[in-house]
C-alpha cells in the first residue's frame, strides 16, 4: 500500500470513528470504489492503534478519574457514591455486550456482510433512527442523570456496530437519544464507552498479526513501517480534533447533517452497485 492511500484510510478512520456515519462502512467502500487491494491485518491494526491514542488522550484525566473512584469506593465499601464511581460502572456494564457478541460473531461478521449492499441498508436505517431520535427525544438528560437501565440499553445497541454501516457511535448516540438524553451527553458517554472496545480491539488485532508474524508457513509480506505510521498517525492526530469538534459541535447543532449524508452516501453506493457490478 501506498503512502498516499495509507493517510487517506487513516484520516477517514479518524474521522468515521468518531462521527455517526459508520468507519467499516467507509474502510469498505473508499477501497472499493477506488479498486484498492484489501489492506491487510498489519494496516487493520494501524488504524485501531490510531483511534484508540486518540480516544485515551482526549478522554485521559476521566478515566484516570474512574480509575480512581473505583478503588476509592471498593476501598470504602461505597462503590456507587458519587457520580464518578456511577459512571464507571456504567461502562463496565455497557462494554459487556459488545465485548460477549464481539467475540462471538466477529468473524462471522467479516465473512458474510461486508458486501456494498449491506452497507445501503444499514447507512439508511440507521439514519432514519437518527433522524427519529432527535425529533422524539426530549433531550432533558445529562450524563449525570443516567442510570443503570440506560447504560445496558446503550451497551446492547453498541453490539450491533459489528454490523458494518451501523456505526459505533451513531447507534450508541441513537440509543441515549431516544432516553431523552441530550445531545453533547449522548456523545461524550458514547466516546467514553467506546473507548474499551476500541483500545481491546487494537490490543486484540495486535494479537493477531504476532501471531501471524511468528507462525511459520504464514506467507506474510514484510511490514512496511512507514505505511504503518502513517495510518496510526493521521488516526490518530484526525480522530483527537473529530472528537473535540464534535462535542462542541453538539452543544449548538443538531445530527440531521448527518443522516442527510447517511442518505446520499446509501444511494450513491446503490447507484454505483447497480452500475458496475
Amino acid at each position: 500500500m501506498e503512502i498516499l492511500s495509507a493517510a487517506i484510510l487513516g484520516i477517514i478512520q479518524g474521522l468515521t470513528e468518531f462521527l455517526p456515519v459508520s468507519s467499516s462502512a467507509h474502510l469498505i467502500l473508499v477501497p472499493w470504489f477506488f479498486g484498492w487491494k484489501p489492506e491487510g491485518l498489519a494496516f487493520d491494526v494501524s488504524l485501531h492503534v490510531g483511534t484508540a491514542v486518540a480516544v485515551l488522550a482526549f478522554f485521559w484525566n476521566d478515566w484516570l478519574r474512574f480509575a480512581r473512584e473505583i478503588m476509592v469506593g471498593l476501598k470504602e465499601g461505597s462503590p456507587f457514591g458519587n457520580h464518578y464511581r456511577m459512571t464507571a460502572w456504567f461502562l463496565v456494564v455497557g462494554t459487556l455486550p459488545a465485548l460477549v457478541l464481539g467475540l462471538a460473531f466477529e468473524k462471522r461478521v467479516e465473512a458474510q456482510l461486508r458486501s456494498p449492499l449491506i452497507t445501503v441498508f444499514t447507512l439508511a436505517a440507521l439514519g432514519a433512527l437518527l433522524f427519529l431520535s432527535e425529533r422524539k427525544s426530549r433531550q432533558n438528560r445529562t450524563i449525570e442523570m443516567f442510570t443503570w437501565a440506560d447504560a445496558m440499553w446503550v451497551g446492547f445497541c453498541q453490539a450491533l456496530a459489528l454490523i458494518p454501516g451501523v456505526s459505533r457511535s451513531g447507534v450508541t448516540m441513537t440509543a441515549a437519544m431516544f432516553r431523552d438524553s441530550n445531545r453533547t451527553a449522548a456523545a461524550r458517554f458514547s466516546f467514553l464507552l467506546s473507548t474499551p472496545v476500541i483500545v481491546g480491539a487494537g490490543i486484540l488485532e495486535g494479537w493477531r498479526l504476532v501471531k501471524a508474524v511468528h507462525q511459520p508457513g504464514a506467507g506474510m509480506a514484510p511490514l512496511q513501517w512507514a505505511v504503518l505510521c502513517v495510518g496510526v498517525l493521521c488516526a490518530a492526530v484526525v480522530g483527537f480534533l473529530c472528537i473535540k469538534f464534535f462535542l462542541r459541535y453538539l452543544q449548538t447543532k443538531s445530527f440531521v447533517p448527518f443522516v442527510i449524508y447517511r442518505f446520499l452516501l446509501a444511494g450513491i453506493v446503490l447507484i454505483y452497485y447497480l452500475k458496475f457490478s
